[in-house]
């Protein structure tokens, strides 16, 4: 199955100027496409603190995906950080630069900066779109705003695209240590099944949430019939 990580690059996400809308969001949109999430940070605007983290994700997993700092002020290295992430030098890139001419943009500092592109980088232009998505081997580069990132991660999801994950949910308001040993037991006879165990407080009325995850069916099946014979379940009605 395809793995990936998500960079979410910026100061205003670490100082609380603004909340990260992006990260969930991929969780949700890679997690539907059957895409394995590995890992998902978010990190300054410093373009070392980029490329050590998009070289080391770059080399872990199938796909990379970095959110902000592509535009054309001061603070937007992530194309920088990229570069030296792979080893390679910034050139201007001619697709951007006949976009910039295309709407009429003036030929500055500033707007030469967001066609500045790592060397090989490729520019990924979907039907009907005003602006392409920029690719550099295995990483994805999604603009910060979170209206253009969603449009544009949905652009290119066909990358991630893998087997759905089957999840199933269980309910009990027995406490995880009596039945720690049994979960334990399942979990090592179904090794391609994930088990986690949530407790919860709502309203006062404390349980604890179970969910297996496979893409194994049969499995799944399996593991799920054997705690609902070793644990007290319980129907939570509206519970989530």
């Amino acid at each position: 199955m395809p793995t990936a990580a998500v960079v979410i690059i910026g100061n205003e996400i670490l100082t609380g100027k603004f909340q990260d809308e992006n990260g969930p969001f991929a969780i949700q949109r890679l997690r539907a496409a059957g895409c394995d999430l590995g890992r998902l940070l978010v990190i300054p605007d410093v373009r070392s603190e980029i490329a050590r983290e998009v070289a080391f994700c770059a080399s872990r997993f199938d796909q990379v995906i970095t959110s902000g700092g592509v535009g054309p002020t001061h603070d937007d290295v992530t194309f920088a950080g990229i570069a030296d992430a792979f080893g390679v030098t910034l050139a201007l890139h001619p697709d951007l630069l006949a976009l910039l001419q295309k709407f009429q943009l003036p030929d500055t500092e500033a707007t030469r900066q967001m066609a500045l592109l790592p060397e090989g980088a490729e520019v990924f232009f979907a039907a009907e779109t005003s602006f392409p998505v920029v690719i550099v081997r295995n990483v994805v580069v999604l603009p910060g705003v979170p209206k253009l990132f969603r449009r544009k991660l949905e652009e290119v999801i066909p990358r991630f695209l893998g087997t759905e994950v089957s999840t199933v949910r269980l309910y009990t308001r027995r406490q995880e240590w009596e039945f720690a040993a049994a979960l334990q037991q399942v979990a090592e006879r179904y090794p391609t099944v994930g088990i986690g165990s949530y407790p919860r407080f709502n309203a006062g009325d404390f349980y604890v949430l179970l969910t297996l995850e496979s893409r194994d069916a049969p499995s799944l099946d399996l593991a799920t019939q054997e705690l609902r014979q070793t644990l007290e379940l319980f129907e939570p009605g509206n519970t989530l």
